[in-house]
């Protein structure tokens, strides 16, 4: 039974009924949801799961979006077949089952991912697009591979990369007023840290009055208001990978 004591913020939002428009796909080790634009394309976005897992439609619906503005989406599965997170699960063991998913340890993938894209989609251009859990991953790539063109860190938990600021491609980060997970003083050292040591465009937006998950993960008591601030997070991604790809 899950622990209503404590429960995460990731599970704010609803679970979309969708019918995704791609297909699912073996690279090496790790399977993943492929979509493509109705016209070629030499660009690709790496689409990150958050704990949820990769075959939750909220995500796949943002892949499928991407492609829909000319992208190739790719979404692996970063857990390697390791069950997802499920809200309804013990939030106490929360974090003795994340130990074995750490965001910063998907080298293996990220390389096979890259490798898929570069050989098998003719890809010359590659971007990151990663929500809560996938925010953290996002945050190492752009640290890690200066190949990668530009990422979008959404509500990325900035505690789990402090200290890591050098980053090597353009990155946005997008967070809630009120996420309760991500507390505005952490937003704040953020920017303070990336001011001081970043050497790449960066850009920190804050959308008032939004809590976690807000972007891919509308709320049960979505209102208007929401809804115009859901629409801009995503058009200021899209903004953002188009700038950089």
């Amino acid at each position: 039974m899950a622990n209503e004591a404590n429960p995460c913020p990731c599970d704010i939002g609803d679970r979309i009924e969708y019918g995704c428009l791609g297909q699912e796909v073996k690279i090496e080790h790790i399977h993943a949801y492929v979509v493509k634009p109705t016209t070629a394309s030499e660009k690709a976005i790496i689409v990150i799961q958050d704990i949820f897992g990769w075959k939750l439609p909220n995500t796949r619906y943002i892949a499928d979006m991407l492609a829909s503005n000319g992208y190739i989406a790719v979404c692996p599965d970063f857990f390697v077949g390791k069950e997802p997170w499920s809200p309804s699960h013990d939030w106490s063991k929360f974090q003795e089952w994340l130990e074995d998913k750490k965001a910063t340890n998907i080298k293996k993938e990220v390389e096979a991912t890259i490798k898929f894209l570069n050989s098998e989609c003719g890809v010359k251009s590659i971007g990151v697009v990663g929500f809560c859990w996938g925010g953290v991953a996002t945050h190492y790539i752009s640290l890690q591979y200066p190949e990668i063109k530009t990422g979008v860190s959404v509500y990325g938990v900035i505690r789990m990369m402090e200290d890591k600021y050098d980053l090597k491609s353009p990155t946005l980060f997008i967070f809630g007023e009120n996420d309760t997970h991500i507390p505005l003083d952490q937003v704040k050292v953020l920017e303070v840290k990336l001011k001081e040591k970043c050497k790449v465009d960066y850009q920190v937006k804050i959308f008032p009055g939004q809590t976690h998950g807000f972007v891919h993960r509308k709320r049960e008591d979505i209102t208007p208001e929401d809804t115009l601030q859901i629409q801009e997070a995503r058009k200021d991604m899209l903004d953002w990978l188009n700038k950089y790809m």
